[in-house]
């Protein structure tokens, strides 16, 4: 029996459930002097992020990473859900999706590397960026043709938004 094209989950998706390096950055970091590693992030992913708030969606974002700087931007823009320096992954999604009563076909998870692929696993639509390792794009259900902090995650929120009926041009969103 043939899967469903990914487009037949968007309608059921109501939490976004992101990595951060690799997804909401291109993966890169700049080593500064006194030892802390800068990351850049996508404007447009951050006017999604906040849209998608806007309209009642959970948006939860998940790394091994402990960058602050991170969290004061995601804080920024709305995003209270971030959780850094974590180890188990899986143990945070279902502590999460238990205590805001998410069920697994209800979560779009975008990750881009080996540390996402068991978690990948326990969602409804697993996504990723054009650029995610190999074996990630393996199990994802859509593959983004935008990479990691080029405007993947604004792409799967807008896709969802869209399908959902809840995506409009507003010309007086503020998102900086």
């Amino acid at each position: 029996m043939e899967d469903k094209s990914y487009k037949e989950y968007l309608e059921h998706i109501t939490t976004f459930i992101l990595d951060i390096d690799g997804v909401l950055t291109n993966g890169n970091v700049i080593v500064m002097t006194n030892g802390d590693l800068v990351r850049t992030m996508n404007i447009k992913d951050g006017y999604a992020l906040k849209t998608a708030l806007n309209h009642g969606y959970h948006i939860c974002v998940i790394s091994g990473g402990s960058n602050e700087g991170v969290r004061f931007r995601l804080n920024g823009l709305g995003v209270k859900d971030v959780f850094l320096g974590v180890q188990d992954k899986i143990s945070c999604l279902d502590d999460y999706m238990k205590t805001n009563k998410i069920k697994p076909e209800n979560v779009l998870y975008m990750g881009d590397d080996i540390p996402d692929f068991e978690v990948m696993q326990k969602v409804g639509l697993p996504c990723c960026p054009q650029d995610a390792v190999p074996e990630i794009k393996a199990i994802s259900k859509y593959v983004s043709h935008k990479k990691g902090g080029k405007g993947a995650v604004r792409d799967v929120i807008q896709q969802v938004m869209k399908v959902q009926g809840k995506w409009a041009l507003d010309v007086n969103a503020k998102y900086d």
